[in-house]
């Protein structure tokens, strides 16, 4: 499911897999790295969902003594779980359908 606001994909799989590797690392360049992706690919996918949302889905705090880090904000929680939510509740409203254009696909 894409999420698509004017010209902008303002949630899609990619952004959501993003946010929980986030979430799970405390970082957007350790999720990057996570997922195999770049570190400013990944900060301009946290960007643009940012600049998508009313309120931000991630907050980042740079260096310290510790370094900087990332972390979901309640918006970036409750867009995860929402999608989630929708995915898993299409998936079982179309299953037959799933089922189907699953039969037409090649066989490796």
């Amino acid at each position: 499911m894409r999420v698509i606001t004017g010209n902008t994909n303002a949630i899609g799989p990619g952004k959501i897999e993003l946010l929980e590797a986030i979430d799970a690392t405390r970082s957007i360049s350790a999720a990057a790295k996570s997922l195999g992706m770049s570190y400013r690919r990944a900060w301009l996918l946290v960007d643009e969902l940012n600049q998508a949302l009313c309120r931000p889905a991630v907050a980042a705090t740079t260096g310290g003594a510790r370094g900087g880090g990332s972390e979901l904000t309640e918006t970036g929680h409750q867009v995860i779980e929402l999608y989630r939510k929708i995915e898993q509740q299409s998936a079982q409203a179309c299953s037959e359908e799933i089922q189907q254009i699953v039969a037409l696909v090649r066989k490796p």
